[in-house]
């Protein structure tokens, strides 16, 4: 070996140390956290890429440092600094059960101390136990699942098992549609900006106005008549990535009619929407619709493990069982991921999330909508279902400038300077009525700013204070459906004040 490969590695052993004893610190001093922020920085910089730190929020509106995050529960965390925020990003629907929720942090280290992994010839019972779990709450006869790490394999599972089910290779997806970013989930993709650098896609894929039957129709029938034949349908039940679009109530029903008289498989991609997200367990309870195939990611590992999903019934499934090696995967549905899903399921619904949602959004568009007709020269308009809600400005400047507002106020919400026309507000489920008040506040003290009116909330963020303990992760037992939502509406008084305390002690658990 080299003397030059000798100290590379070397360095490599005493950086790794440095960074592990990072990892293991349950707080930081003041000069700590500063010079974790400024290698972190570098790190963006010099290997992984700078193109980050030019847009993001948390570097251009982070003021003397950028803000890294630290520790969290529920809807709430801190930076390294301790600088407190609320979550109303919810990274795009990852945190539905929030920061750390207990108990599916509990199931993971219980399994950690077991097997973290499979041998890949044994049978783990935790996969057998979650694909039993899973489609026992899924719809109709979607009775087998298999595991991935991430939405985009999910999405690419599902194509090839439809291809394989139906011997047909063309689908129809969305005009700004999302589905993921690896090539056959891309080639779906329904956005110009996402696609046209890895062109050419995959061929025999066509897209339509989402909403739209007709044009649905129309393509499946020209499909049908110059032979190009047509595998399945993708869509999303609530799209997601476009801004929180509803379709209208009969779209779904619609589209499963069409689908049957074409002989084509429906995907329903509830990689964002599933779990609760839209005020029901799946985006296509709402209109009683069953796919053919359904996929899950995001919010399935309960914010703690990365874990996707495909489901499908036993037509669709054939192949797969004649030939068990006709899709595999190495990590994929490992035990950790497993038992983090499984937790995240129980929480789901002992918790009655989807109910919260429901309720949540109901109260959170009950005030978003009057306030953005009062702002109607910064608004487009509202739309959304259950806690996926968009907000749609009439440029992405003045998008960014609300964003980058609300950021300076303690809140964390999507977009970036060059994506913010279409701004999501996708908080955890588990999200406090006092929370979304502060929410909504301090958007409208950003709206004010922005048109010149008197603005009577902070604009700083709260001081940096001294330490306490180290941030203890923590369940979440919330209060439940319509009911708790119109007595909280009746009974609201303090609740800034509750919010502030409460923010303020999680910052005094981040040690400075």
């Amino acid at each position: 070996m080299s003397t030059q490969q000798d100290s590379k590695i070397s360095h490599a052993i005493a950086t790794s140390r440095k960074y592990l004893d990072i990892i293991h610190s349950k707080s930081l001093e003041r000069a700590q956290a500063e010079e974790l922020i400024r290698m972190t920085l570098r790190n963006f910089s010099e290997h992984y890429n700078p193109g980050f730190l030019d847009y993001r929020k948390s570097v251009t509106e982070g003021g003397d440092f950028a803000a890294v995050e630290w520790s969290g529960r529920g809807a709430t965390f801190v930076d390294a600094l301790g600088r407190t925020y609320l979550d109303a990003l919810g990274g795009y629907g990852l945190l539905s059960l929030g920061w750390s929720h207990q108990k599916v942090v509990d199931a993971v280290k219980a399994q950690l101390d077991r097997s973290p992994m499979p041998t890949q010839e044994m049978l783990d019972w935790p996969r057998g136990m979650l694909a039993d779990l899973l489609t026992s709450i899924t719809p109709g006869d979607l009775q087998y699942a298999f595991f991935v790490s991430s939405g985009t394999e999910a999405i690419e599972g599902a194509m090839k098992f439809a291809k394989a089910a139906t011997g047909k290779s063309g689908f129809i997806a969305a005009v700004r549609g999302f589905h993921g970013k690896t090539a056959g989930s891309l080639s779906l993709m329904g956005k110009a900006k996402f696609r046209k650098p890895a062109m050419p896609l995959l061929s025999n894929v066509y897209h339509v106005p989402y909403g739209d039957a007709d044009a649905i129709e129309q393509q499946l029938h020209i499909a049908q008549e110059v032979g190009n034949d047509i595998a399945a349908v993708v869509m999303e039940p609530v799209q997601g990535e476009a801004g929180a679009i509803v379709p209208l109530d009969d779209f779904w029903p619609r589209l499963r009619q069409l689908c049957d008289a074409y002989g084509v498989l429906l995907i329903a991609d509830e990689v964002q929407t599933g779990l609760g997200r839209t005020g029901a367990l799946w985006g296509v309870n709402h209109w009683n619709v069953v796919p053919d195939i359904i996929t899950s990611a995001k919010a399935l590992g309960g914010g703690v493990m990365p874990i996707g999903a495909f489901i499908a019934g036993p037509k669709v499934w054939k192949t797969f069982i004649d030939d068990p090696f006709f899709h595999t995967t190495t990590t994929g549905g490992n035990p950790l991921a497993c038992a983090a899903a499984i937790a995240t399921i129980n929480v789901v619904l002992e918790e009655d999330l989807p109910g919260q949602a429901a309720a949540k959004g109901d109260y959170m568009l009950a005030r978003l909508k009057p306030m953005a007709e009062r702002y109607d020269s910064i608004y487009e308009r509202i739309t959304g279902k259950g806690l996926l809600i968009g907000q749609h400005f009439h440029d992405a400047e003045v998008g960014y400038k609300v964003a980058s507002g609300l950021f300076r106020r303690g809140v964390l919400i999507s977009g970036t300077l060059t994506n913010a026309q279409t701004i999501r507000i996708e908080p955890p489920l588990v999200i406090e009525y006092d929370e979304i008040d502060a929410i909504l506040d301090r958007l409208e003290d950003t709206l004010k700013a922005m048109s010149g009116a008197p603005v009577t909330g902070d604009v700083i963020q709260f001081p940096v204070v001294a330490p306490a303990e180290p941030v203890a992760t923590n369940g979440h037992s919330r209060g439940k459906g319509k009911g708790h939502a119109k007595a909280h509406i009746t009974a609201k008084s303090g609740s800034r004040h509750a919010t502030r305390k409460a923010e303020r002690v999680l910052s005094d658990t981040v040690a400075r």
